[in-house]
Formats: structure tokens, sequence, C-alpha cells
């Protein structure tokens, strides 16, 4: 009896010290701002158990388009490994997942689509799992991530996979039919047609990012991106995918099986780089060997409920914290990133510097490097593993890429790493962001990053 007024007590004290947001109903002591009104460093705002998590996220290896491992390979056999993965690595049944979202830019629409529900078929799919896609474009992996998050916290279903996939080989960037004439009396329309890469001379020449500094930063990526394939970093990511490849003279094929990714160049340098021409304007200093690879592959992210994922006992890579699209002057389309990111960061309630690493996809190394600097961000939290300059950049792909890299060199880093960022520039001028947090960095009453100064107070505490 004594006990039980103990613990009336202690409830009557937790309700007056709970904000008035949160009902009283709640049994749960839940991580809050001071009442008082000021923000806290960092708020959970969530029910723990309702955190949208990361259990898995795979790709495949990133191959250059025509004339790489995948050259021969159709984008239903590309993304069909990578959900297959998901399923055989969790030991979840796939008659559980509420929706696969498949991210895709060159493709005809409704072509694509009928492939993605093809590839759940070959990866042991229920005719009962839905399948759709989404575009918007350079971050459509991450954009399908994102909506799957959604659809779980609005309790559209508790497990989904968000995925990408692009055949850059099958599907070369090209505009088809004719434009709307009504687009001249428009500049910032005019602007969206407007070639990727003089986009990233626009860049360079309007924020005085240098030759130099691009081939340093593509001679950079490259030299992680070796670096982390000889010892075994992305192994942890990779799904090796059998294929075939066939000789173009003979026409015989030949099986295959990719496990790497084959556009890297260990030995690039600085002067070597210095010797390639300009690719899309005279006198400018955007070249192939300082933009992104044109590229194949795929990749995929299984996500749920943290109490679901909690109860079937499987490991959590990482916690969905939030994310952000944004846009931006077309005419300059990759600095995309360098808005998207401080708005992901504020939504998650943190700071710049809370983050411990980022995975920005380099597009260019113009806007990659303008970014950089825009944000000052530490080099040694960005692209650690090197990026798109040096794996390629596989439109539909590359976000679901960049989570799955992201997320297991969060986990390698342990307690010394707690949030992540993917960015990435998005073509007609946007941008996107997501803040990812490290499950073993959080649980459901210690959740809040020390701060030196007490900025959560009152100010009448102050």
């Amino acid at each position: 009896m004594e006990m039980e007024k103990v613990i009336l007590r202690q409830q009557v004290l937790l309700d007056h010290l709970r904000p008035a947001r949160f009902s009283k109903a709640s049994k749960d002591l839940v991580a809050s701002v001071c009442a008082a009104g000021d923000s806290a460093a960092y708020e959970r705002v969530a029910e723990f158990g309702d955190d949208v998590v990361i259990v898995a996220a795979y790709r495949t290896p990133i191959c250059k388009a025509k004339r790489g491992g995948f050259k021969d390979t159709l984008a239903d056999d590309l993304l069909a490994p990578v959900l297959k993965a998901l399923i055989d690595k969790t030991g979840l049944s796939p008659v559980e997942v509420g929706d696969i979202v498949v991210g895709t830019v060159l493709a005809p629409g409704s072509q694509r689509a009928s492939e993605c529900r093809m590839a759940a078929f070959y990866a042991g799919f229920p005719e009962t799992v839905p399948v759709r896609t989404v575009n918007r474009q350079c971050s459509s992996g991450l954009q399908a991530v994102a909506d799957v998050a959604a659809a779980i916290k609005a309790g559209f279903y508790d497990i989904g996979i968000g995925a990408g996939v692009e055949s850059m080989t099958a599907n070369p960037m090209a505009w088809e039919g004719s434009v709307n004439s009504k687009v001249e009396f428009f500049r910032k329309a005019q602007d969206c047609l407007l070639p990727m890469g003089i986009t990233s001379e626009n860049v360079a020449e309007r924020y005085g990012v240098s030759r130099q500094d691009q081939d340093q930063a593509a001679v950079e990526s490259h030299k992680r991106a070796a670096a982390a394939t000889a010892t075994g970093k992305f192994k942890d990511e990779i799904i090796p995918v059998e294929t075939k490849v066939v000789d173009p003279k003979t026409g015989d094929e030949k099986p295959v099986t990719i496990s790497i990714d084959d556009g890297i160049r260990p030995n690039a340098s600085v002067s070597d780089l210095g010797k390639l021409r300009p690719a899309f304007k005279k006198g400018g200093t955007t070249t192939a060997g300082n933009s992104s690879q044109v590229s194949d592959g795929a990749g995929a992210v299984l996500l749920m409920k943290r109490a679901v994922a909690m109860q079937k006992g499987l490991p959590i890579l990482g916690v969905f914290r939030s994310f952000t699209a944004v846009g931006v002057d077309p005419a300059v389309m990759g600095v995309g990133p360098a808005v998207a990111i401080p708005a992901a960061v504020k939504a998650a309630g943190l700071e710049i510097d809370d983050i411990d690493l980022f995975e920005i996809n380099e597009a260019f190394a113009s806007q990659f490097t303008y970014c950089s600097q825009k944000l000052e961000l530490d080099p040694e939290k960005v692209n650690v593993n090197g990026g798109a300059l040096a794996l390629g950049h596989p439109l539909g792909a590359t976000g679901a890429r960049c989570v799955a890299t992201l997320l297991h060199e969060m986990k390698r880093r342990g307690k010394d790493c707690r949030f992540g960022v993917v960015s990435m520039c998005i073509g007609t001028g946007m941008g996107a962001a997501a803040v990812f947090e490290r499950s073993g960095a959080v649980d459901q009453l210690c959740n809040a990053r020390p701060i030196k100064d007490h900025t959560s107070l009152s100010k009448d505490a102050q």
C-alpha cells in the first residue's frame, strides 16, 4: 500500500513537469524542452518506439555506363539482388513489407515501374506487396527512403523499403519530344534546360571555385575510395551481382560476378587531371575528370518502426531523423546541398557542428567544393570513403547508395559518431538532405547531446 502511494506521488510530480502538449495519460517519461519555452539543444518529440529506423541498407557495386561491369545488365536485374539481400540477411518475411518505393530517373515512367515490379518478384516478394517509383532526379533514391519513413510515421504500414536504380547504359540522358515555346518568356524555366555541365561552370564562375580546387577534390575522392576498397570498408554494404558481359565483337556471353566499384582510379593526380580539356565550355574548368561518372547501379534500404524492429530482434543501423527538399536557382543547381543541409539539420533540432559525418553527392567538383566551403565543413567529416567523382553517380540509385555508405561507416565508428547527413543537388535547381542518428547512441531516456552552455534553461534561470 505504501509503495502504491509512492508511485502515485511520482506520477503527480511527472505530470507537473511534463509540458502541456503531452497527454497526461502517457506513462512514459519523455525528454523535452523546458516548459518555460526555450529550445533544448536536441529534443526528441516522438515516442521512442515510434522512431523510424533502418535495419539494413545495401547497394550493388557502381559500374561505368556502356563500358563497365553492368553494361549488359538490365535495370531489373540490378534492383532484384539488393531487394533480395534485405530479406535474406534480416530473415524478414517479405509478406510483411507494406510498400517498396524505388527512385529512378531516366527510363520512361511506365516501363521502369513495370521493371521494378518485376524485380520484386525476382527477389521473392509476393504479389501482395505493392511497388511504386518516384522521380526527384538526383535525389530520387533518398526521396524514396524519405517517402517510406513518412508513410511509416503516418501509420500507413510498419515496414517498408526505399530503393533506387539506374542503368545509364540503357537510358542515357536525353530530352524526348519538343520543348514548349512558352519557355522563352520565363528565364528560370529556360535555365531548367541547361546542360548539367554548364550549371557546374556557372557555380565555378559565380562563386570563384578554381580549376585547381576542382581537380584536387577529384583526386581526394579517388584516393579515399581506393583506400576504402583496399581495406574492405565497402564489403558490408555491397551485394555482389551475378550477371553477364557480352563481347561487342563476337557477341559471346561470359558469366561474371561483379563485387567492386569499377570507376575508381587509385593513381589519379592533379597533374594528370590538369591535362584534360574543358568538357562543356571553351575556357571552362569542368572536365571529365572533375565530374561524376555516368554509371549503373542500385541500392535498397529497409525501414520499420523501432518497436517492430525490437520485437523481431533486428539490429538497428540508424534512426531516420529528418528530411528536407529545397529549391534554388536552376542556373546554379549544384548549390542545393548548401541550402538543404542547414534546413534538414535545423528540422532535426541540431546544429551543423553536431553532425559527425556527411555524405554529399559529388555531382561536380565545383558544386561539391562550394557547398563544403560555404558550410565550413571539416574535410575529415565529408565523404570519408570517397564520393561520386570516384564511385560514379547512377542518378536514381545515388540516394540509397549514400544512405548505405553513411550508416555502415557510422556503425564502424561507434560511439564517436552519432549524427550523419546525406545530401545532394538536384537538376532544375533543388537540393535534398536527410539526417540520421546512429542507433547505439540513443535510448528512451538519455537522448540529448552534451552541451557546454545551459541554453535549455529558461531565461529567468540563466
